[in-house]
């Protein structure tokens, strides 16, 4: 593991530097360890609490690192009482669809009884300022599209339950315990860091654009559609992508807001813009020169036909709009990583 050029937050206090530190659950994982570096840019100190059950210890370059159970109260509280964060960034959970439906037990256990024992610790240690990482995945099949933060919300699945659950407790925290809290909930999260350091490796790997991708690089045949009979133009689902790096930024933005601000408020983080799966693909195609072989499979439950989003609010009150987040920036800078990372190509 490496930690660049960093101190722990402590030294730094003892040599007096006044280091703004967030806690980062979840740190080591793909967007938390985008979002560490995007605090480290902006002058902040993450420190990465994680298990490693799904991070990677590589990923933690730019602050600490704790490693702890999300659910371990008292190791939560010896983090934030030596670190004195300013805000924590709430990124552990699980996030699989199809498990969550098979086992849901797991996802209650850990995305809602976690997050009581990381509200627990926060009370505990006077730390009352918190972003969230929520999904789509709370609208569940919304009636109309592009879907606005005052769509119902009615999740189809445990995992987008036990995500709502969090926001609505968190609405009550507000109110019972002065907690400052935002919900960011993110539509199709994908790319990697422009520079090389960090991006997309999951294991399993469900999500699109890495799965095409280790197409082209021969790692895996072909790639399934799920479904090409869908109410959309050519039949497959279309999904809003919106750049990993960017949903970074509007995390630190959240920081600074939560910094002044009061209550609870939940934002969508997209880029408007919905792509089918074979336009994806194509584009895939296109970007990386290679033959991309895909099969068709059945629809998989669940599956709305479109989801894209308005982000209107976000823009409005972080002053976040998303700068890479076009289709072929997203491809351009994931197949950098993935050629980088998996040696092929």
């Amino acid at each position: 593991m490496v930690v660049a050029d960093l101190m722990p937050a402590q030294t730094a206090r003892g040599r007096g530097i006044e280091a703004r530190c967030v806690l980062v659950t979840g740190g080591a994982g793909y967007i938390g360890a985008h979002a560490c570096k995007a605090l480290r840019a902006r002058g902040y100190l993450p420190v990465a609490y994680d298990n490693l059950v799904y991070g990677h210890p590589e990923f933690v370059r730019w602050g600490p690192f704790e490693k702890g159970e999300l659910t371990d109260v008292d190791r939560l509280r010896a983090a934030l009482r030596t670190h004195r964060p300013v805000a924590v960034m709430h990124f552990a959970g699980f996030a699989y669809v199809g498990e969550s439906v098979t086992d849901p037990a797991k996802y209650y256990a850990n995305n809602v009884g976690g997050t009581l024992a990381l509200l627990d610790a926060m009370l505990s240690e006077s730390v009352l300022s918190l972003v969230f990482s929520s999904t789509c995945a709370v609208y569940g099949t919304p009636d109309s599209v592009p879907i606005a933060e005052n769509t119902v919300r009615r999740p189809v699945n445990p995992y987008g339950r036990s995500k709502l659950m969090v926001e609505q407790i968190l609405e009550d925290y507000s109110g019972a315990h002065g907690l400052r809290s935002i919900a960011l909930r993110y539509f199709n999260a994908a790319g990697a860091d422009p520079a090389g350091e960090v991006g997309e490796d999951h294991s399993p790997e469900t999500h699109l654009i890495p799965l095409v991708l280790d197409v082209a690089l021969g790692r895996r045949e072909n790639v399934t559609v799920f479904g090409n009979d869908y109410d959309t133009p050519d039949g497959t689902c279309v999904r809003d992508y919106v750049h990993v790096t960017d949903l970074a930024q509007a995390h630190v933005a959240a920081v600074e807001r939560l910094e002044s601000g009061t209550g609870h408020t939940a934002y969508n983080l997209g880029s408007g813009h919905g792509y089918s799966v074979l336009e994806v693909v194509d584009a895939a195609r296109r970007v990386t020169g290679r033959p991309i072989p895909m099969v068709s499979g059945p629809r998989r439950a669940g599956d709305p036909a479109r989801l894209v989003s308005m982000s209107g609010r976000a823009q409005a009150d972080l002053g976040w709009r998303p700068q890479r987040s076009d289709l072929d920036t997203i491809l351009a800078d994931a197949w950098r990583w993935h050629r980088q990372r998996f040696g092929r190509g």
